[in-house]
């Protein structure tokens, strides 16, 4: 029995003089943070009256198709001399602010992109330009959720996490909505009064340009928006976009779904 109890203080001794010469300042060691999957945004300018913008939509398709809805995330932003604004009762996409996006960045036609915010370019090459973007790394990761309350008000909360170095850059917010029923003017020179338009560019939520963030590598940002939702939006179908971006481009965009059980409105 005594030599039990000796092995059993000795292993305590042990255990406690291997502890006791690490400094309480080295105990907590600086992990990296891992890598995350980038995502690529597509910015889809658009139009009601642009008979070529259906094709620019397929391939938004099967760039999805081929790499996921998580990897490819597109905004159609309806707008410029094409794009249709409601009148006489007849559903239009276009918005004032989707036309100041057309008229900042100086786009020459419809349909065109920008990836990730690079130059504007023509959607045949947008397969090859999202191809190159997905080669690098996202220096933030964003971690986003919005629900809608009974009042019919959206409460988003983001979260930016830094993976690699400071970052410097803008946060912005914005709702999109799909599976909205309203004319097209399609490649053949027709009129689809039954074309569902997806990733609708619906309202910025934290400003036309985002608002201003920093986040240190290993440290997270958490901010919360909220927005109504218009008369005109069904909030069954909306999601919101969340992306960092600076002079160098996109560095990472999320979507999330809106949860809600919120009534159906009807358009």
């Amino acid at each position: 029995m005594k030599i039990k109890v000796y092995i059993t203080f000795l292993l305590a001794a042990l255990f406690l003089a291997s502890c006791s010469h690490i400094d309480e300042d080295e105990r907590l060691i600086y992990v990296k943070p891992a890598p995350v999957e980038r995502s690529v945004l597509i910015e889809d300018f658009t139009g009601q009256m642009c008979i070529n913008c259906p094709l620019a939509t397929q391939e938004i398709e099967k760039l999805i198709e081929q790499y996921g809805e998580d990897v490819v995330i597109a905004v159609g932003i309806h707008s410029g001399p094409l794009g249709f604004h409601t009148r006489n009762n007849l559903l239009g996409l276009s918005t004032d602010l989707g036309d100041a996006y057309y008229n900042h960045w100086n786009l020459p036609y419809q349909p065109i992109g920008l990836i990730d915010r690079g130059a504007p370019t023509e959607y045949t090459a947008w397969g090859t330009q999202v191809r190159q973007e997905l080669q690098k790394t996202a220096p933030v990761n964003i971690e986003l959720s919005a629900v809608v309350d009974d009042n019919l008000n959206i409460a988003i909360n983001t979260q930016v996490m830094g993976v690699d170095g400071n970052t410097l850059g803008k946060l912005q917010l914005w709702v999109v909505e799909d599976s909205i029923n309203t004319f097209q003017r399609m490649p053949d020179g027709t009129r689809n009064n039954d074309y569902i338009h997806n990733h609708v560019f619906r309202a910025a939520v934290n400003g036309d340009w985002g608002e201003d963030i920093t986040v240190n590598e290993g440290y997270t940002v958490e901010l919360q928006h909220s927005i109504a939702v218009a008369s005109d939006w069904n909030p069954k179908n909306l999601s919101v976009i969340a992306f960092v971006y600076n002079d160098s481009g996109v560095l990472q965009v999320t979507k999330t779904k809106l949860l809600s059980d919120a009534p159906e409105v009807e358009q």
